[in-house]
Parts: structure tokens; sequence; C-alpha cells
């Protein structure tokens, strides 16, 4: 059991037999009330996003996630293939469970997967990935109207802001965690 002075960003708890990822906590302390906690969670299987308020004090099951080193194979219409790197089996997961996550993913990409009972819940992406620059408009020098910044379309089809030197054909870093640039690893 975990109370809701013990919740941190990322800990996966049961509600209402259904498996919720904790994205943000906020204690709340009204008037002559309780103290209340407001939840930002996330439903693992439906990857529905919802708000909840509970008492403080209140306790939850602490779900147990396993961890599995998988690498990405290949997508295909709606499904997302991986292999374990462990016994080599093969699964697939949809666009659906993996969420913001297919932005990151390119052939190749080593990552962990949670498990529960068994079940692929979700993926956890390394902090940083390196990705191609497919499609950029020319950086033209003195151009800093925009704080030196112009969008660019990656290899997974994400967009990002990279500074104006960034053409197409280079390789960036980018972090997983925020989606921002992080910097250039190679040029074209």
């Amino acid at each position: 059991m975990i109370s809701t002075g013990e919740l941190r960003k990322g800990v996966v708890i049961e509600i209402d037999g259904q498996l919720c990822a904790v994205l943000d906590y906020q204690h709340l302390k009204l008037g002559r009330g309780s103290a209340q906690v407001r939840l930002r969670l996330r439903n693992v299987r439906a990857n529905a996003i919802f708000e909840r308020t509970v008492q403080a004090g209140e306790r939850f099951n602490r779900v147990r996630l396993e961890q599995r080193p998988v690498q990405f194979l290949y997508s295909e219409d709606n499904a997302y293939y991986f292999m374990d790197q462990e016994t080599f089996d093969q699964f697939a997961l949809t666009r659906e469970q993996l969420g913001d996550a297919v932005s990151y993913l390119k052939e190749g990409t080593s990552l962990e997967i949670s498990l529960y009972e068994g079940e692929p819940v979700g993926v956890e992406l390394p902090v940083t990935v390196d990705l191609t620059v497919t499609r950029t408009e020319p950086g033209v020098r003195g151009d800093t109207a925009t704080g030196g910044t112009k969008p660019a379309v990656l290899e997974t089809g994400l967009t990002i802001q990279v500074p104006l030197f960034v053409e197409e054909g280079d390789v960036v870093r980018v972090d997983t965690r925020t989606g921002e640039y992080v910097t250039r690893v190679s040029g074209s």
C-alpha cells in the first residue's frame, strides 16, 4: 500500500481496479476542511488521462511492474513490433498503448518495456534519442527575430524547434521527456 504522502510522478497505483500512472499531484489545504490531494493520472491500459481529488492520507495498492529490455524492430499499420532482448520473443503494441513514445521510435532503438502480470502496459524511453532531420527551412544569418530557432521535421514525423544552423540531413539529439532539441550530433 502507498499513501498520498508517498506518491511521486511515474508511480503506478491501482484505482477502481484500473492501473494508473501518476502524472502530477498537488496537496491542497482549503479552509477548515481536511487536506486533499489532486491527482492527474493516466490509465495505463486505456491511455486516458483524468484527474481525481482524494483525501490526504488515503491509501492505494501500489502496482509492481516488471521491466524488461527490448528493441524496437519495425511498425506496420497501427502495430509496433518489439523483440525481448533476453528471450528473443517478438510482440506488438498499438499506437494507443505507446502514446507519445511513437514519436521517438526508430528501428533498432533499445528501451525498457513495463509488464504487469506478463501483459505489456507501456515503454520507458531512453532520456535522449538521436534522429535525422528530414525537412527544415534554411536558416538566414542574422534572422533572430524568432529567437534563433526554426521548426524541423525529424525522421519519425516529430516536429521540434532547432537552432538556425541545423540543416536537412543533420542528426540531432532530442530529450524524450520534453521533446526539445539538445544538441547536433553530426552535420551533413
